[in-house]
């Protein structure tokens, strides 16, 4: 009978597994199990931040996770020295590190074209294995100050069974164990800083971990904010003040300007919230936006007033008119050239603007003189005065309203800025 020939194909695995000796050791014990812990350095490459969602409180992020240990068990013989790399197959053969990324949402490891995973053997048995992951992690933001916030983030890497009587995790070239790309950039956000830091973890019921910490700090662009939701806001709120240089007899046109700068603010204001998490305190946005909205409110009322009072004013000058013996009884000391049946009885207000010599007059000064009932003579010299301006409420708006915003957009800015 002839000998079957070996089949070439699997020699590159018979090779390899016979050369790191993989079947005349157990691979599911930790290297050096029983003595010492087994030291894991890590650095990481920060490929790219792909993500920041203040909705779900999280972001997206790629990298290179490498881990370098020592597993005498892998040594081998070689006469150059030279090491020796194997893709993902090798690696579900001997041990590895545990590691898992605290409070993510979703990992995976990249699989195009083959699975994103690099084991490089020394002879020596020092072990470097790398992978390139995308992980989304929870960042708890705190929106206080949002959209002129600053944030800071961090992934968290640790060991999910060994503590630290078992496996000691360490950054191993410290800081400088990080390192991002420079192309690496955000719509919203500029990336200030990236550090590392290590703590420890501790667990009721299995112990203390060894945590390595990745820190970025996020710092929001503003303008787009300020193009979006500031200038907006703030133009319908100069919008609002224009009714106070309208006359206050032109109802249609006062109404309604006051009106549409009110749903207009309640629309930009819905608009933001709906991108926003529900957080139970106010953010910086929600007082500028809410402020701006009390203005524009107040230019309402302050046009009711107006013509509230008016209007009583109105019914008072009718009043008088009926107690007056006739259209004479109104006097002025100059003369005055009007009398009340010139006053357009439907227009509110009007009364206030008697022509004399061609120029509008806002003060009318009412003379009342009382008649002697018993002697049928006007009596010699009892009068009533009375100042009316029914402009004076429109005319301190023109100067509190935006006298009152400008200040407040000066303390918000202050504070925020």
């Amino acid at each position: 009978m002839t000998k079957r020939s070996p089949d070439k194909t699997k020699a590159w695995g018979t090779k390899s597994e016979h050369l790191l000796r993989i079947q005349e050791h157990d691979f599911t014990m930790r290297p050096g199990f029983g003595g010492p812990a087994v030291s894991v350095g890590v650095d990481v490459q920060v490929e790219s931040l792909d993500a920041i969602s203040e909705v779900d409180m999280d972001f997206t992020m790629t990298l290179y996770l490498r881990h370098y240990w020592k597993d005498a068990r892998l040594a081998f013989k070689s006469n150059n020295n030279l090491s020796m790399t194997f893709d993902g197959r090798l690696v579900k053969k001997i041990w590895v590190p545990d590691m898992f990324f605290v409070h993510s949402k979703r990992s995976f490891t990249h699989d195009t074209t083959t699975d994103n995973v690099m084991l490089r053997v020394y002879p020596d048995g020092k072990v470097l294995y790398s992978l390139r992951v995308t992980v989304t992690s929870m960042c708890s933001m705190d929106l206080s100050r949002f959209p002129l916030d600053t944030q800071t983030c961090s992934l968290e890497i640790e060991s999910y069974a060994y503590t630290d009587d078992d496996l000691m995790l360490y950054w191993k070239k410290g800081n400088r164990s990080l390192n991002t790309d420079e192309k690496i950039s955000l719509s919203q956000f500029l990336i200030q800083d990236f550090h590392t830091t290590t703590k420890l973890a501790f667990y009721s019921s299995t112990g203390w971990y060894n945590r390595l910490y990745i820190n970025f700090t996020l710092r929001r662009h503003v303008f787009f904010f300020l193009l979006q939701t500031y200038f907006p806001a703030t133009l319908m709120v100069m919008l609002s003040w224009v009714s106070f240089w309208i006359d206050r007899r032109a109802v249609p046109a006062r109404v309604p300007l006051g009106i549409t700068t009110v749903l207009t603010m309640s629309t930009i204001i819905t608009g933001v919230n709906a991108s926003m998490p529900r957080v139970s305190y106010i953010k910086a946005v929600d007082i500028y936006l809410w402020v701006s909205f009390v203005f524009v409110f107040l230019s309402v009322i302050e046009y009711a007033a107006v013509n509230y009072l008016s209007t009583l004013q109105e019914r008072k000058e009718r009043a008088l008119r009926e107690r007056m013996p006739c259209t004479c009884g109104l006097v002025h000391p100059g003369t005055m050239s009007a009398s009340y049946s010139e006053v357009d009885a439907n227009t509110t207000g009007n009364y206030g603007s008697m022509p004399r010599n061609g120029v509008k007059r806002e003060r009318m000064l009412v003379q009342l003189m009382e008649n002697d009932q018993v002697t049928g003579h006007v009596s010699s010299g009892t009068y009533s005065s009375a100042a009316i301006d029914t402009h004076a409420i429109d005319k301190y708006s023109r100067v509190m309203f935006p006298g009152s915003y400008i200040l407040f957009n000066f303390i918000y800015w202050s504070i925020y800025s």
